[in-house]
């Protein structure tokens, strides 16, 4: 289903937390706070304490493991706001997802966001092997393998091949998600939605891809 703001309810079936619109506002405004420098959350025991019982997030981001994208800083959310699933280049597996689901399905998050971010070493990583021809092995090479459509899809010998793959990686990732049963069925009633974004370490703002 495509993202559109006048056809998605604004608040959950429970009322209880944001809808996926209301969801996306928020993440958005944290991140808007963060780049202007003016912080509402400060990471301490204070929060973490009051935030230890029953958590109630509205959201799931979907990131990578670059320790320059640590992602409650980057939308300024408290303890207990949002969970974070990350993996080199955002690739899914099984676990991956069934976090994703089990966000969804269980603790009724109404927005699943997967965002990646300019200079990824795993798209960079990815294109150096396609060029050489020297795929690694094992688990690391499965990081590969994942990757590898959306520089084809690119072309390897684009000028611009990077930022193209990363961005044509993210949209096939929120593809895939929105594929699966449990988050296809949660989106067709409005429940919650899958929205793909990208993070630019030099500004540190968040953009929407094809909202």
């Amino acid at each position: 289903m495509t993202f559109h703001a006048d056809t998605v309810p604004a608040r959950s079936q429970t009322g209880s937390r944001p809808g996926p619109v209301e969801a996306l506002a928020n993440l958005l405004a944290g991140n808007r706070r963060f780049v202007a420098g003016r912080p509402r959350y400060g990471h301490h025991v204070a929060n973490a304490a009051a935030s230890s019982r029953a958590q109630q997030p509205y959201a799931v981001v979907v990131g990578c493991i670059d320790s320059r994208v640590p992602l409650e800083a980057v939308f300024d959310q408290n303890f207990g706001s949002i969970c974070v699933v990350r993996a080199g280049g955002h690739v899914l597996d099984r676990s991956i997802v069934g976090s994703i689901e089990f966000a969804v399905g269980e603790l009724d998050v109404s927005l699943v966001m997967v965002l990646g971010h300019e200079r990824c070493g795993a798209i960079a990583s990815t294109i150096e092997a396609m060029r050489s021809g020297d795929i690694p092995s094992g688990s690391l090479g499965y990081l590969v393998e994942q990757i590898e459509p959306s520089v084809t899809a690119v072309g390897i010998h684009d000028p611009d091949v990077e930022h193209k793959a990363l961005r044509q990686h993210v949209a096939r990732t929120v593809e895939s998600l929105r594929k699966v049963d449990r988050l296809a069925e949660a989106d067709r009633v409005g429940r919650a939605h899958v929205v793909g974004a990208v993070y630019d370490l030099d500004t540190g703002q968040v953009t929407i891809l094809n909202p």
